[in-house]
C-alpha cells in the first residue's frame, strides 16, 4: 500500500462566531491509501479546541501510515483498525477517524460497494441536517433563517452564549419569527452557568426551540446529567462526550449524544456508541467539525442510526472541494457508487484538487 497526504485551506464563506470563539477558516489534511490502481481518501482538520495543527496531524498521519506497513491488504488493516491493533496507542480520535475513512473508501471501491453497504445498510442512507446560524445579529439571523427554509432546510441550529443572554432569546425569537415551521436547535457550546441554565431554558422552550446541546461548560458530566433530569428541554452532551467511556457515563442520564466522528475515532467507535445508547434512552446525534464534503461522508453513511443529524460543514465553506453528498437543499445523502462516494471538484477556485496525492509520500 502507498500512502500519502496534502494539507490544504478551507475557507468559510463567513466567519462562523461561537461563545469561545470565531473561526473564519481551517486547513484540512487529505490522506490517501492506494493499492492496486484504487485510491481511498480521509481528511483531518485542524482544532484549536483539541489541540491539533496541521503540522501535528501531518506528522500523526505519516506515523499511521507507516504502521499499515504491518498489513497486506486494505482489508486487513481494515480489520486491524477495527480490532483496536491500530493506529498506535495514544493517537488523536481524528486521526484514527481520517485513517478509516481512508480504508472503507478503498475497501468499498475493491468491493464495488458503498460504505454503508459494508456497514450492513442496504439502502442509502438521507438525512434532514441542520444547518448553523452563528452568534450574529437578529436581522442577519433571520434573514438567514429565511434564506435556509426557502432552500428546503427543516433544521436550523442557532448558536448562543452571547455576553448578554437576551441578546441570545431576541436571536432566537428572530429566527422563529422568520421560520415558524423550522425544527430549532440551541448551541450555547458550554457558555452557560447551571443557575443561568436553569432560568433560561423554560424561556427557550417557550420559544419552540426542540433540544439545547451542551448548555454547561465542559469538564461536569455529573452537573450536565443533573440539569438534564430537570430541564424542560431535551439535553444533548457534546463536550462532555468525547468518547465511549464518556458516552456510557450519560447513556440514560442525558437526551442525545453529539458523536462526531473526529472526536470519538471514526466509524467503528461511533457505531460501537450507537449500539451503547439504542434503547438507553439517550438520543444518537450525529455532528461534524467544518470540513469538506470528504471529511463528512463518513458520517452520512450512518445518518439512518439518527435522530438529530447536524451535518452541515461543509455548507459553510466558500468552495468545497469535493462533491458527492448534497445538502444544499437541507438533506444530505449518500448514492450507490463503490467507497465514500465523494470525488473531487476540478478547477475549483483557490483549491487544489487531490489527485494525485504526493505532497508527503511513505511507500509500504
Amino acid at each position: 500500500m502507498k500512502v500519502s497526504q496534502r494539507t490544504v485551506r478551507l475557507e468559510l464563506t463567513e466567519p462562523l462566531r461561537i461563545s469561545r470563539s470565531t473561526m473564519a477558516a481551517r486547513d484540512a489534511v487529505w490522506l490517501a491509501i492506494e493499492h492496486h490502481g484504487l485510491r481511498g481518501y480521509g481528511e483531518a482538520v485542524t482544532s484549536t479546541y483539541y489541540g491539533l495543527d496541521a503540522a501535528r496531524l501531518g506528522r500523526l498521519l505519516n506515523e499511521a501510515a507507516r504502521e499499515l506497513a504491518r498489513c497486506a491488504t486494505p482489508e486487513s488493516a481494515l480489520d486491524a483498525l477495527r480490532a483496536g491493533e491500530l493506529p498506535a496507542p495514544g493517537t488523536p480520535p481524528a486521526v484514527t477517524a481520517a485513517v478509516e475513512s481512508a480504508l472503507l473508501d478503498l475497501v468499498g471501491k475493491r468491493a464495488g460497494l458503498p460504505v454503508h453497504r459494508l456497514l450492513g445498510t442496504p439502502e442509502p442512507p438521507r438525512a434532514a441536517t441542520a444547518r448553523t446560524i452563528g452568534i450574529t445579529s437578529c436581522r442577519a439571523a433571520a434573514e438567514e433563517a429565511g434564506r435556509l427554509t426557502r432552500r428546503g432546510f427543516s433544521v436550523l441550529k442557532i448558536k448562543a452564549g452571547a455576553p448578554d443572554p437576551e441578546d441570545d432569546l431576541d436571536r432566537v425569537l428572530a429566527v422563529r419569527n422568520a421560520a415558524p415551521h423550522a425544527r430549532l436547535l440551541l448551541d450555547p457550546n458550554g457558555a452557560w452557568s447551571p443557575v443561568l441554565a436553569d432560568a433560561l431554558l423554560p424561556r427557550y422552550a417557550g420559544l419552540g426551540v426542540e433540544a439545547v446541546e451542551q448548555p454547561l461548560a465542559p469538564g461536569d458530566p455529573e452537573a450536565l446529567a443533573a440539569l438534564a433530569e430537570r430541564s424542560p428541554l431535551p439535553v444533548i452532551a457534546d463536550e462532555d462526550a468525547v468518547g465511549f467511556e464518556d458516552a456510557r457515563r450519560l447513556a440514560g442520564r442525558v437526551h442525545g449524544i453529539n458523536v462526531k466522528l473526529a472526536k470519538c475515532g471514526g466509524v467503528t467507535a461511533a457505531l460501537r456508541i450507537a449500539d451503547l445508547l439504542a434503547g438507553s434512552g439517550t438520543e444518537l446525534m450525529l455532528g461534524c467539525l467544518t470540513a469538506s464534503t470528504l471529511g463528512l461522508a463518513p458520517a452520512v453513511h450512518l445518518a439512518d442510526r439518527a435522530r438529530w443529524t447536524d451535518l452541515d460543514g461543509h455548507l459553510l465553506l466558500a468552495h468545497d472541494p469535493w462533491t458527492g453528498i448534497g445538502g444544499t437543499d437541507g438533506t444530505v445523502r449518500t448514492g450507490r457508487e463503490p467507497g465514500l462516494g465523494v470525488r473531487p471538484v476540478r478547477g475549483t477556485a483557490g483549491q487544489e484538487t487531490p489527485e494525485p496525492v504526493r505532497d508527503r509520500e511513505a511507500a509500504q
